[in-house]
């Protein structure tokens, strides 16, 4: 079985380990959603990953949903990842975005008072942060069968964005509750026309974006993140059959365009991830690490029981810009700090030390 630090090969990427840096927001971005200095510098940090996936950056302007998230659908926006892309190749890394809309995870207030939209007329559970604090999410706007394509069409424009900006391809964000997923699941999704009812009906959307970002853009940049029956945020998918039915559906759809990696957050054990990595028949990026933290110890005991060819780790990488270092020398860790995770500067963001220091 593979070690943690063996190479891998993502289709025209080879990488030099198998650590992939998780999706993390961390809300510092500025107010028109471009990545900054810090952005720059937090990401080449961690250029060591094998594979670094950003924040969840939002494909247009509807789609955020946290204060002070990074798009990628203005030129503004193109020029501060392309600095980022720059930094991080100069330190020989790799670095793909997280193509990631909101849908009804959101706020007016955290997007210049633009409207939120979903699959369905239903409100996001519990509360939001804006800048005037916790607000109830709004009843989000069911969108239009007609508008459906102009939603797929920003994720190709964000997708190309991307590519201009030098970055090494995207991640299209399916899971977790956002947009995407909240097609996907049946205590979000109560359309009645082809997007909405069978498991069919609700895989389409994300269908239909994969297929459109992997032809603008080519396959092989392309990967994919889901979290069957993670229910969140109330996209909730609690009957077995339907997961399985769902999710079979999509990859199954998605399993011949010959994408980079499918990255899934769930437990790797589990019989669905298994069946559907088959299915996929490509790299399988493991993610088991949303409600405990991953160690080096649990990282490896994945490739070790052959569950995944990499894994995402999080927190960890926060704290460790040189963490495959750490892990691979037996180095002692950085503790993260929660109360620096969201917001702010610096601190807690680009001052974690490095083993050097």
């Amino acid at each position: 079985m593979p070690d943690l630090f063996d190479d891998l090969t993502i289709k025209s990427w080879t990488v030099p380990n198998r650590l992939v840096l998780a999706p993390l927001t961390r809300n510092r971005a500025d107010a028109q959603g471009v990545p900054g200095d810090l952005a720059v510098e937090y990401y080449a940090q961690r250029a060591s990953a094998g594979l670094i996936i950003t924040e969840g950056t939002q494909p247009s302007a509807v789609g955020q949903g946290y204060l002070l998230t990074p798009g990628i659908h203005t030129p503004e926006q193109v020029a501060g990842w392309r600095r980022v892309a720059d930094a991080v190749h100069a330190k020989g890394g790799r670095i793909v975005v997280q193509l990631m809309h909101a849908g009804r995870v959101s706020h007016p207030d955290n997007k210049h008072g633009l409207e939120t939209i979903a699959p369905s007329a239903i409100a996001a559970p519990a509360e939001m942060f804006t800048a005037d604090g916790m607000e109830p999410h709004p009843v989000p706007r069911a969108l239009e069968l007609s508008e459906i394509p102009g939603v797929v069409e920003d994720y190709v424009h964000a997708a190309r964005s991307a590519i201009e900006a030098g970055l090494d391809g995207v991640e299209v964000h399916a899971a977790n509750g956002y947009l995407i997923h909240q097609f996907l699941a049946p205590g979000s999704n109560q359309r009645t026309d082809e997007y909405g009812g069978s498991p069919a009906n609700r895989a389409r959307f994300a269908i239909e974006v994969t297929r459109a970002v992997a032809e603008a853009i080519g396959a092989d940049k392309v990967g994919v993140r889901i979290s069957p029956a993670h229910n969140i945020q109330g996209a909730t998918e609690q009957d077995e059959a339907d997961v399985k039915a769902t999710y079979s559906t999509f990859v199954e759809a998605i399993a011949p365009l010959g994408l980079a990696y499918l990255s899934i957050l769930a437990e790797p054990r589990l019989d669905l991830v298994q069946d559907l990595r088959r299915t996929f028949g490509g790299v399988l990026i493991a993610n088991d690490g949303f409600g405990e933290v991953t160690t080096r110890e649990s990282a490896q005991e994945i490739l070790d029981k052959d569950l995944a060819d990499a894994v995402a780790v999080g927190r960890l990488f926060l704290a460790n810009p040189d963490l495959p270092k750490r892990w691979q020398t037996g180095a002692p860790l950085n503790e993260p700090n929660p109360d620096t995770f969201y917001g702010g500067g610096a601190e807690g963001y680009t001052d974690y030390p490095f083993l050097e220091a």
